[in-house]
Order: structure tokens, then sequence, then C-alpha cells
């Protein structure tokens, strides 16, 4: 057994790969599906996140590079692969573009080397480390990107695990501080809602019995992290309902681009 294969724990549920079986994925265990299914008992459209987050991925990725011109993407919190990863995303705008994954996930490195094949022109990179180290992140980043010019950094469905909000918002600014002016943020949280009380259940389900636990926001607390930054329209708002290709109904996830 390699030391990766040591670290994972196949007697818990755990989010990314519940969030695998939510998008369809067949990176999970029978305990991530018992629970994936329990959860969507609780909340019937949850599995639902899951997709619209991802999809707000595509379209954040692609606006940022065919828009903004954005050749430098930093992605923390990967998740498992999937479809339309964002270096295919980007690379398939520009083909030049580096992108530089970053998880602490066992299963996600087990995984890593799908998310490093890119275009020749490109560079994909891959860093084992959690989002508090954030000079860790940085030092290994600037390997890959160029930290001088603008890049994307993309937090989508990760702050979460950040239970304290103080300190949530200090890794933000911090990362954020450390990239050049033009570079973008590119974030998605998990909101209570008073309209959507049945999310507030499943989340307390799955901090009860998953691993790693989770931290609801409310949306007002989700546009603070983009304090300082110029919010680009619809603003902070449902990931579904952020420049949908067709109108689709809203879901808790929050999400939203912001420009330094």
């Amino acid at each position: 057994m390699t030391d990766i294969e040591s670290r994972i724990d196949t007697s818990r549920p755990h989010t990314a790969r519940i969030w695998n079986y939510w998008t369809g994925g067949k990176d999970n265990y029978p305990v991530d599906r018992e629970a994936g299914d329990r959860i969507r008992q609780l909340h019937p459209g949850i599995g639902e996140y899951a997709k619209a987050d991802r999809l707000f991925l595509g379209r954040a990725v692609r606006h940022l590079a065919c828009e903004a011109g954005i050749r430098q993407f930093l992605d923390i919190g990967t998740g498992l692969p999937s479809a339309d990863n964002t270096h295919e995303v980007a690379q398939r705008v520009a083909p030049d573009a580096r992108v530089v994954y970053v998880d602490n996930d066992p299963l996600v490195l087990a995984h890593a080397r799908a998310l490093l094949v890119g275009t020749p022109q490109g560079r994909t990179d891959y860093l084992d480390a959690d989002l508090r180290d954030v000079d860790t992140i940085l030092a290994a980043a600037s390997k890959t990107l160029d930290l001088s010019q603008p890049v994307a950094l993309m937090l989508l469905g990760v702050v979460i695990f950040v239970e304290d909000d103080e300190e949530s918002y200090a890794i933000v600014r911090r990362l954020m501080d450390a990239l050049a002016p033009g570079s973008h943020l590119v974030l998605s949280h998990t909101v209570t809602h008073p309209d959507m009380p049945d999310v507030d259940a499943a989340v307390a389900f799955w901090n009860e019995h998953g691993t790693p636990k989770l931290t609801q926001r409310t949306p007002a607390a989700v546009a603070r992290y983009f304090d300082g930054l110029e919010l680009l329209e619809p603003g902070v708002v449902s990931c579904s309902a952020w420049r949908p290709e067709t109108p689709a109904d809203d879901v808790a996830m929050y999400a939203g681009v912001g420009r330094k």
C-alpha cells in the first residue's frame, strides 16, 4: 500500500467522494453513496448543487479566459477530476493557459495524474497542500505561475471547511494580496437561507456523520469575501444564476467573481 492509499479512509463518507457520486462519477465508495442518498432524502435537490457549481466553474473560467484575458489559474480545493476541469475549460479557449491545482485529499491525489494532462503549449501542476497553508501554496505555485501577472484564484466549495469566519476571510485576503492587479477571485459557498430550511438539516446530518465538517454562511457573509474587489455582474448570487445560458432554479450554493 502506498502512502497515499494508506491515507484514504473508506469507513466514513467524504465530501469530495459524495460530490463525485452526485455528479455521476465512479470515484466513491458504498459509505459515500449511502450518505449521499440519505442527504438527498433530507434535501432532494442537493445533488443538483454539485452540478450547478460545476457549470458555474465552466462559465466563470470561460469568461476569464475569453473576456478578461486571464492565462493563469490557481484552483484550490480541486476535488476529484470530472468533466470540464479548470485546465480543460481554460486551455480550450487559450491553449497556453497555466493551471495549478491544490488539494489535500488523498483520493484526489491518487487521481491527480488525470489533472496534469493539458495542452503542449500550456502547463498544469498539482500541489498536496491545505487551504490554510497560504505561504506553502504561493511558494510552490510560483514555480508554474508568474505571480507578477494576473491570476484567477479559484475557491469553489472550499472555504466552507474553515469554521472560523475571520480566519476564512483572512486566508482569502492573504491569497489575493499576493496576486497582481487584474487578478480575479472566483468563489462559491454553501449558504444558509430562510427559504431553504432543508439545506440546514442536510448539513447537520453531514456534520454528524461525514468528514470534513462544513460551515454554512449567509449570502451576505459570502459577499464579504469580495470586499475590496470589483464585483462582476450579477454579483454574489446562486451559482445557477451567475450568467446562465438558460434560466435555472436557485440552489443554496452562492457564488461570485471579483476583480482586483
